[in-house]
């Protein structure tokens, strides 16, 4: 059996998936996607009465940890062993201490860079993973663990996802300024789901330079909410945090990533090759 799996793990890493993902994998990233954007977009689908206070549900909160342990069951039986495993533990470790460097300061990010390019090499579901133990254990160094973590977290796993997705013919010069052009445009994405992380439970909005309130109404139609949250993003975070954040991690890919890829694919040959 060995024999005749060998030569396939060889062709994934050379074309750049260490990790390809099978259909129970794919299954179950989707279902944890479709759980994040539940636990993200609930408030402006509920159905409740003007001025209702809401409250965020904790229950969503609560699952994100089982997601976890079921993607990381569907991995091994998908390839993902104990070479694997270090690999993502050390790449979280790194990406844990260098958080410590920006903690998202005026919004310099020295995560997504390193996760990025660990989901171009390993996959998606190794990119999802590892969003999610780079917050995790960045959240533990930092003492920022609180009902945001979750969140960011999620958030996290789909940047990493991301960049497992992307065409995987692209190499050279273009595969860089495709993963400068995509961590650009996960930057501020990343940052919008992070204001809509809050954003229905704060009170009392008022941005200076803008005549009247952005907060969320709670029971009034979902435009007219969505309205007032996309104003909402670009006045306080889009031309701040979130483009201090897209400048980092573009240029950390631009100067760094081609070395990094390279190191990457040397252990993912290692690490997978050997596994077969």
């Amino acid at each position: 059996m060995s024999t005749v799996e060998r030569p396939r793990a060889q062709h994934d890493v050379r074309s750049g998936v260490a990790l390809p993902i099978g259909p129970r994998t794919a299954a179950v990233l989707v279902l944890a996607s479709i759980a994040g954007l539940m636990m993200l977009c609930w408030p402006l689908l509920l159905a409740a009465q003007p001025g209702e206070r809401v409250e965020p549900p904790f229950i969503f909160l609560a699952l994100l940890p089982l997601v976890m342990v079921v993607v990381l069951a569907e991995m091994g039986e998908g390839g993902m062993d104990s070479r694997v495993l270090a690999v993502l533990g050390v790449l979280s470790a790194v990406n844990a201490v260098m958080r410590g460097f920006g903690a998202g300061t005026a919004g310099i990010e020295m995560v997504f860079f390193l996760l990025v390019l660990g989901g171009r090499v390993f996959g998606a579901g190794f990119g999802f993973v590892l969003g999610c133990t780079s917050l995790f254990a960045s959240a533990l160094l930092t003492a920022g663990v609180g009902p945001w973590l979750p969140f960011q977290m999620i958030c996290s796993a789909w940047v990493g996802m991301g960049a497992g997705l992307l065409p995987r013919r692209v190499g050279g010069r273009a595969e860089i300024a495709m993963l400068v052009a995509y961590s650009v445009v996960a930057s501020y994405l990343y940052g919008l789901l992070m204001n809509l992380s809050f954003w229905p439970f704060t009170l009392g909005i008022v941005v200076p330079g803008h005549e009247g309130s952005l907060a969320y109404v709670a029971g009034a139609p979902v435009l007219e909410n969505a309205h007032r949250f996309l104003v909402y993003t670009l006045l306080t975070s889009t031309g701040g945090w979130d483009t201090g954040r897209a400048i980092t991690t573009g240029i950390a890919i631009l100067v760094l990533g081609p070395a990094i890829l390279t190191t990457l694919r040397r252990a993912a040959r290692r690490a997978v090759v050997r596994a077969g």
